[in-house]
């Protein structure tokens, strides 16, 4: 069924999602740095749109869903797939459930979906929460006959701390690729990245299996081991003495949960580690040693 959809924000997501839906469904854009442009208002366009992706970073989220949320039409749904923290430290879920929580509609959609994959045709994957279930309906009219296959799941809040951590997992998959510790090395922060995932999401409220999804392990290996990867580049480049731009979502990430102390991160190893050294990269080596001499004792303890 063709629905009416409007595409917030045109980075390389945006052009992903026009991409898969302009075939088959009406789609239109709207972009910030385009507001004046003299055309429809952003306020226009959401009124006629049946679907709103929010296909911007998490910062924007609250001014622009607030600026809309009078507009939206009756039974309209946002989704984003933005996947950080706002300077307030708030997931997208968050931000959607102050702004939105109500009459209004709204989901997050999550997991291994490379924007350039999408966009030369190769398959995606994803899960999809939803405020109203029910709206899984508008999910699977949406994109059918593309190649994102999407599952319905539960756990909103899990599954967004789940993506947004997996970032900061990451860097540690570069660091250890260019320390040259190898595909046993790359196995141990797996599973224990998916571990300390897991204890995260609990200490939030959510579902201990939550991790093991496409918006965690799916979207961590793919992050994690993609040499294209911002996040897997980062960790090289700090073993390299690359210092000058250490940024992205992942150390965005890691300031803001200290910043705001949204959860005890020194009760996690692997995550204190990356803390650690992308805070303080001429410390890196001396850490990952640390890290190692230090499970070397638990694995002592444990016999």
């Amino acid at each position: 069924m063709n629905k009416r959809v409007l595409i917030l924000g045109h980075g390389k997501m945006g052009h992903a999602m026009e991409c898969l839906l302009s075939g088959q469904h009406d789609v239109r854009i709207w972009c910030m740095e385009k507001d004046m442009d003299g055309g429809p208002t952003l306020e226009e366009k959401v009124a006629w749109a049946q679907v709103i992706f929010f296909c911007l970073p998490v910062n924007p989220h609250f001014e622009v869903a607030s600026r809309i949320a009078p507009y939206l039409a009756e039974g309209s749904l946002c989704l984003t797939i933005a996947k950080g923290l706002d300077e307030s430290g708030r997931t997208a879920a968050q931000v959607y459930d102050s702004v939105l929580t109500g009459s209004h509609h709204y989901g997050v959609i999550y997991g291994p979906m490379i924007s350039d994959e999408i966009r030369a045709g190769r398959h995606a994957f994803a899960d999809v929460v939803l405020s109203d279930t029910a709206d899984f309906q508008v999910i699977f009219d949406l994109f059918l006959g593309t190649k994102l296959i999407c599952q319905q799941a539960s756990d909103m809040h899990g599954r967004s701390w789940s993506v947004i951590l997996k970032n900061v997992y990451a860097i540690m998959f570069g660091v250890a690729d260019e320390l040259k510790l190898g595909n046993n090395m790359r196995g141990h922060l797996m599973v224990t990245a998916i571990s300390e995932l897991s204890g995260i999401v609990q200490a939030f409220g959510g579902q201990a299996h939550t991790p093991y999804s496409y918006a965690g392990l799916g979207d961590l290996l793919t992050t994690a081991t993609s040499e294209d990867s911002h996040h897997h580049a980062l960790g090289r480049q700090l073993v390299r003495g690359e210092w000058s731009n250490i940024s992205g979502e992942g150390v965005h990430t890691l300031q803001m949960v200290v910043k705001h102390h949204l959860f005890d991160w020194r009760a996690y190893p692997l995550f204190t580690l990356a803390h650690d050294i992308v805070t303080q990269p001429a410390t890196l080596e001396e850490r990952v040693e640390d890290y190692l001499t230090q499970l070397r004792g638990m694995e002592s303890c444990a016999i």
